[in-house]
């Protein structure tokens, strides 16, 4: 069955970009498994078998070309918005600006264009300028929410605050509901083991200045669906949400981990165990998400 067939017209259909990146192809995964219909597109093929063909159909898309993706979102319900390049330094940083930037504006304007009124698009921790600065620098303090200050010093993280202001424009002019993600380290569990014996007992600036966050590519791919299902019920806008495990990415408790790595930040109200240091319940509370996976788990 084609998934734009009369005999799926009453389906939920979303449009998800950056369809065959890592969390892109969770995304579609977790989309079919509850009932969405799906058109992936990205700029590079999946493997034969990836997805099954009655529910998604794949597109080769130029996020640039603002007629190709609305062509692309027809009779589409909602949009996930993935495709970007997902650091900087591999390309020179006038190509990671201005392919990310341009991708996002041409994904908002299309969907003004056709009238898609629910979005959900990839942004990133490394908004808050920590991840790929030069100079480097923390957190000003922990737990983090949304408020912290944005002090980027890097094309990507530049490339991510453009990308908010864009969504804010689009949904302040057009009345749409736009969920900006702010994903941490996005990993599966064992990347996220090797990770962990890596390091060992002695976590990395980086680790430090990002506050030891990651998040388990499925729970990074719930958020992407319960943020376009919430969307629903929620009054247009943009709002930007922590996407992070509840846990940290090290063997040490949180707070010795902070007060040993991570000496300018303020811990500003108490973290146990092993807790996360990012504030991450504006997406409990508005988008009902809740990170389930963990390195520390069992199987």
């Amino acid at each position: 069955m084609s998934l734009w067939t009369d005999s799926a017209s009453n389906e939920p259909r979303v449009l998800v970009t950056g369809a065959t990146g890592m969390l892109g192809r969770e995304v579609v995964r977790d989309l079919v498994t509850h009932g969405w219909f799906v058109h992936a597109v990205d700029q590079r093929s999946p493997a034969p078998g990836t997805w099954p063909e009655s529910s998604v159909w794949f597109t080769e898309v130029d996020l640039h070309d603002v007629g190709q993706v609305a062509a692309a979102m027809r009779r589409c319900d909602a949009v996930i918005h993935l495709g970007a390049i997902p650091r900087p330094y591999q390309h020179p940083d006038s190509v990671v600006f201005r392919n990310n930037t341009l991708a996002t504006f041409g994904v908002f304007q299309a969907a003004s264009l056709v009238g898609i009124q629910r979005i959900a698009f990839a942004s990133s921790e490394s908004i808050y300028g920590t991840a790929w600065t030069p100079r480097r620098f923390f957190m000003q303090w922990a737990p983090a929410g949304e408020d912290h200050p944005l002090r980027n010093h890097d094309a990507y993280g530049l490339s991510k605050e453009v990308d908010e202001a864009t969504a804010r424009m689009f949904a302040r002019r057009d009345k749409i509901t736009i969920a900006g993600l702010r994903f941490a380290w996005i990993a599966n569990r064992e990347t996220q083991l090797a990770a962990v014996a890596e390091r060992g007992s002695a976590p990395t600036p980086l680790d430090a200045a990002l506050l030891f966050s990651y998040v388990d590519v499925r729970d990074a791919a719930r958020a992407c669906r319960l943020a376009i299902e919430a969307a629903e019920t929620r009054p247009f806008g943009f709002r930007p949400f922590n996407i992070m495990a509840a846990d940290t990415l090290t063997s040490i408790p949180t707070e010795i981990a902070l007060r040993r790595y991570s000496p300018d930040t303020e811990i500003r109200s108490p973290l146990p165990g092993h807790c996360g240091a990012f504030d991450i319940s504006a997406a409990r509370e508005v988008l009902g998400w809740e990170p389930i996976h963990s390195w520390r788990d069992a199987e």
